[in-house]
């Protein structure tokens, strides 16, 4: 089954290197630099995809240019995972195959679904990113939400059961 690994603002920030930003998620499981690079290294060689949600790329906009220092550095970067998105560069997925989570219908039903969400205290972004990981479950992904909010990894799709392949008769 194919891997998708959904790139969240948390670990984004981690990953560009934004200044105050450089680690993400709780004591028992926090993530850095070092360990990302590490994961990164990982999905790579086993070929998954990545997929970076709007909600990542304009949250993490905001937290670069919000950012004490290396604004332009980051921005760089930043701007450069975009262009890989866009171009479908490998591994990343390309960006347009979750426009069809910004059509009219999906918009009305995100806004029907968002005040009880909200009332659990997903941000709208998060929102959106479960969005993205139910998107690519539905399409036969093994999904991985990678995040440092423990909260929106609760929202991760759960893979479904791989059935066993039927041998051929000889």
């Amino acid at each position: 089954m194919k891997k998708v690994l959904i790139i969240d603002t948390s670990i984004l920030c981690v990953w560009l290197e934004v200044p105050g930003m450089d680690d993400c998620g709780p004591e028992d499981d926090k993530w850095n630099k070092q360990r990302l690079d590490e994961k990164i290294q990982v999905e790579e060689q086993a070929h998954t995809t990545f997929v970076l949600p709007l909600a990542s790329i304009i949250e993490t906009g905001n937290h670069i240019s919000q950012a004490t220092h290396s604004r332009r550095e980051r921005g760089q970067a930043l701007a450069e995972l975009m262009r890989k998105s866009a171009n479908e560069q490998t591994p990343w997925a390309a960006f347009s195959e979750q426009s069809i989570l910004w059509a009219p219908e999906k918009l009305i039903h995100l806004a029907d679904a968002w005040p009880d969400l909200a009332a659990q205290k997903l941000s709208l972004g998060d929102a959106t990113i479960k969005d993205v990981a139910e998107y690519y479950a539905q399409m036969n992904f093994q999904v991985e939400i990678l995040t440092g909010d423990q909260g929106l990894k609760a929202y991760e799709p759960v893979a479904p059961a791989e059935l066993p392949r039927r041998r051929e008769r000889q």
